[in-house]
């Protein structure tokens, strides 16, 4: 099990979860930030810390958002597993399912 980022972060990335993530294993897209499901701890230290409250439980995230732990995850299918998002910086671009999405938000 992990953590993921749902549809409230596109377009608002926030980034609080960034500094509270002792493994760096949050990644920012272009429009979202992903969690690498390999490299998350379940330690949930991201969680309270969203201001929209995008991430959740794997097995606790609403059956509208189910989809994004497919999105998490497929997102890192060309990446792997880099080891810490300090590194790579943002990856500037999205999951295709987030790319394709309306402006999210006022």
């Amino acid at each position: 099990m992990t953590f993921v980022i749902a549809l409230p972060c596109v377009d608002v990335k926030d980034k609080a979860c960034l500094d509270e993530c002792p493994l760096d294993c949050i990644y920012e897209g272009e429009r979202m930030l992903y969690i690498q499901p390999d490299e998350c701890i379940d330690c949930g230290a991201c969680e309270p810390v969203c201001p929209v409250e995008a991430i959740f439980f794997e097995d606790d995230t609403p059956a509208e958002w189910q989809h994004f732990t497919t999105v998490n995850a497929e997102f890192f299918a060309d990446l792997g597993a880099p080891g810490g998002s300090a590194k790579l910086g943002s990856i500037g671009r999205d999951h295709p399912i987030v790319a394709a999405l309306p402006p999210q938000g006022a």
